[in-house]
Parts: C-alpha cells; sequence; structure tokens
C-alpha cells in the first residue's frame, strides 16, 4: 500500500454557495484524489460538528480554519502513513478525541477520510466502490445498484414552497435497469414541470432540485404527484411510488410538546393518524422521520402497524439515528423504524459509516444511502450505495449539476457492470 506524501485543503463552494472543504491526498507514487463535503440545511442535533469560522467572511460560515486543521494537524499525523483508511480514521479519531469531532471538525476529518479512500482505490487499481466493499470485508457476492429516490417537490427549509413537509419523491420501482429508472424520472420530472406552468405554478427549484411551488397544503402535492403519474401513463402502486421526508424534529415544538402542522398543533398520535390517512389513499413506500427525533415513544408504533398492512413500506431514521451506532442501537432496542438513511457527514469519517451500515444490515433494515442539501460534484456516495448493495439512493432530483453528478456516476457504474457481468436485476 502506498504512503501518504502530503494532504492539501482548501476552501470551495457548495450548490448553495456557501463555503466547504475540498481535500486533496497525494501519495508516494503521486496518484492523487480530491474528495468535496456537503452541508445540510435540516439538520439533526446529533450530528457531528460542522465546523466553520464564525467571522466577518460569508456571514461566518467560511471554513479557512478547517482548512488549517487538514494541513497544520491533521496532515504532520499521518504524512508517511499508509492509504488505509481504516487505521486513518482511527488516528484522526484518537488526534481529534471528542465525541462530536468538536476538536477539528467532522468536515476536516471526512474531507480526508473520503479523500484516502479514493487514492487507495486509485493505487490499487479498483473502482472505489470495490475497493470499499474489499478493504470493509462486505462479503456481498454481487453488486446490486440502488433504486433512486427522486426528490420532484421540495418543501421544509429547502425551499419556500411554503410546505411543512420537506420532501415529495417519486420512486420508480417498475424498470428493471437504473438507466430506465432514471429515464421515468426525468420524464416525470419535465412533466410536471409543463403541469405546474399549464396552472400557473412557480416552477423554480429548491436546494435539492425539485420544482417549490407556492402550495397551501400537502394534499396539494400529492394531487400533483397523482396528476403527473397519470399523464405519463406510469401505473401508480406498480411501476412508481411515492415517499415523503416529514422532517418532523423542524415542525415540532418543544415547549409545548406539539406538531405544529399546516398551522394546527397536533400530537404525536394525531400526525400518526394523519400518516395514516396518506398511507391508504397514496401509493407511499417511504415515511422518513415522521416524529421528532427525541420523541421515541411514537416511532414503534407507527413502524409496527406498517408493516401489519405492508411489510414493504419504509419507515425511516434520519434525524433519529444521524448514522450514529448508538442512536442506531436504541432505535433497534425499540424497534422503532425498520430503515435507515446513511449521511457520510453526520457522523463524519467513512469507516464510523461502515460500522453504522453493517448493524443495521445485521438488523435486516433497509439501507438508504443519501446527499445533503448543499452538496457539490463529488459524486462519493454513489460507489458508496454499490459497494454495500444499499437498497436506495437519495439524490436529490434529475436536476442541478451536483445531483445529476450522482445519478450519472451511478449510470456509468452500472455499464461497468454489465460489462463484467456482476450486476443481476434488483426485485
Amino acid at each position: 500500500m502506498a504512503k501518504i506524501k502530503k494532504i492539501k485543503a482548501r476552501e470551495i463552494l457548495d450548490s448553495r454557495g456557501n463555503p466547504t472543504i475540498e481535500v486533496k491526498v497525494i501519495l508516494e507514487n503521486n496518484i492523487q484524489a480530491k474528495a468535496a463535503v456537503p452541508s445540510g440545511a435540516s439538520t439533526g442535533k446529533y450530528e457531528a460538528l460542522e465546523l466553520r469560522d464564525n467571522d466577518a467572511r460569508y456571514s461566518g460560515k467560511g471554513v479557512l480554519n478547517v482548512c488549517q486543521n487538514v494541513e497544520k494537524i491533521i496532515a504532520p499525523v499521518l504524512i508517511g502513513q499508509e492509504a488505509e483508511v481504516v487505521k486513518i480514521d482511527q488516528k484522526m479519531l484518537a488526534l481529534d478525541n471528542t465525541p462530536d469531532k468538536s476538536n477539528l471538525g467532522a468536515n476536516a476529518i471526512l474531507g480526508v477520510s473520503l479523500a484516502v479512500a479514493r487514492a487507495a482505490a486509485k493505487a490499487a487499481g479498483q473502482p472505489l466502490y470495490e475497493h470499499i466493499r474489499e478493504i470493509y470485508d462486505i462479503s456481498l457476492s454481487k453488486y446490486i445498484l440502488p433504486v433512486p429516490l427522486f426528490n420532484i417537490i421540495n418543501g421544509g427549509v429547502h425551499s419556500d414552497s411554503g410546505l411543512d413537509v420537506q420532501e415529495f419523491m417519486l420512486i420508480p420501482v417498475g424498470p428493471k435497469t437504473l438507466r430506465e429508472k432514471m429515464r421515468v424520472g426525468a420524464e416525470v420530472f419535465m412533466a410536471l414541470k409543463n403541469i405546474l406552468e399549464k396552472k400557473g405554478l412557480s416552477f423554480a427549484v429548491g436546494d435539492e432540485g425539485g420544482f417549490a411551488p407556492k402550495l397551501k397544503n400537502t394534499q396539494q402535492a400529492f394531487n400533483l404527484l397523482v396528476a403527473v403519474a397519470e399523464f405519463t401513463k406510469h401505473t401508480l402502486g406498480e411501476e412508481i411510488f411515492f415517499g415523503v421526508d416529514i422532517a418532523a424534529s423542524v415542525f415540532y415544538n418543544e415547549k409545548i410538546g406539539k406538531y405544529v402542522f399546516e398551522k394546527r398543533k397536533y400530537s404525536s398520535a394525531d400526525m400518526a393518524k394523519i400518516y395514516w390517512g396518506w398511507i391508504k389513499k397514496y401509493p407511499l413506500l417511504f415515511l422518513e422521520d415522521p416524529f421528532n427525533e427525541d420523541d421515541w415513544a411514537p416511532w414503534p408504533l407507527l413502524t409496527k402497524k406498517v408493516e401489519e398492512l405492508d411489510q414493504n413500506i419504509l419507515v425511516v431514521g434520519d434525524d433519529l439515528f444521524t448514522t450514529n451506532i448508538k442512536r442506531l442501537e436504541k432505535g433497534i432496542a425499540n424497534k422503532s423504524t425498520n430503515s435507515i438513511l446513511i449521511k457520510l457527514n453526520q457522523i463524519g469519517t467513512l469507516t464510523e459509516t461502515m460500522q453504522c451500515i453493517a448493524l443495521a444490515r445485521k438488523n435486516d433494515y433497509k439501507i438508504i444511502i443519501s446527499h445533503r442539501s448543499g452538496e457539490t460534484n463529488d459524486s462519493f456516495i454513489a460507489d458508496l450505495s454499490v459497494a454495500i448493495n444499499a437498497d436506495f439512493i437519495k439524490a436529490g432530483a434529475p436536476n442541478r449539476g451536483e445531483r445529476v453528478a450522482k445519478y450519472n456516476r451511478l449510470m456509468e457504474i452500472e455499464d461497468e457492470l454489465f460489462h463484467i457481468r456482476q450486476w443481476p436485476e434488483r426485485k
């Protein structure tokens, strides 16, 4: 294994125009690789800490100090070490020595972690997805590409649409190949634009590339999804399904212990009834963060009821778990969900992410690899999703370059895997 010769960090901009960090790792054989770190808008309180400069630049959001942490503190410890990401991650965790990475910053540590993994893959002459599978000893015989979750209507903190629900997703399960799933997603997205235009609604897009029309309520958003499915002649409940990221922590009022949803106050039991109504009325396959991240009691009740109706419906923990193995252990014991959303920057190293994935797999959880609302053109999560045979991937709408970069990488991987006959159809 080649050793690390140099580590450089620089400040770049993400898809919202906010600064983020890009790390370059150069090996002794002069192989080099880069990784850019994303940032979320709707963040769970238990995520690893992303450091910012908090000065006059960029309204305090600069990351020059984070870059200095990489070059002045992390790099001297890692230079001369073999580019083995597991050991590198362990060294950085020891160097930071805080539970939330508040010393060096999760954004600094993750940038190095991902760049080292990418450089090591190049040095080994392997695609990144193959290298990840090998170094983390993932014993899967075939590669199965994930089903994309297209966020085609943006709400919540991702837009100014006025919708409390953060994401309305299209899930194309009918097509047999990823490329065909992409075609369906793109065609539905284009058709939705035409429908919005005819209705005199805005077709401006939100942070994740989905449309952000001014709508009065969730019902109107679902009606648009139904209309576009019918217009494109895709069979609801067979070829395509819907998904929602409710992001309930955003509209949960801790002072009164209520969910302030669409200008009315609801208990967790009331919210569960609302979700149940959606499930009965629409082909809803995916419910993410239906309750507040600390409101543990209603989660298992909803999950049990949903599974009794249909084992295929996913109740997904994102803010609930924050890719944190301790949070996941509690959720497993509580039978809170049947699925987990995985975000690299929630925990801050590739190795800890893989540990969380392994625990989820061991307990038969469905796994969704996810982007963040503040993204870059880095496509690492595409390779990660293939390496672990993720069930789904969230990378936004089939729109905006930083979203499409992930989908284009997945289609490239599909071409590679078809060529070496390592890609069976996902049922």
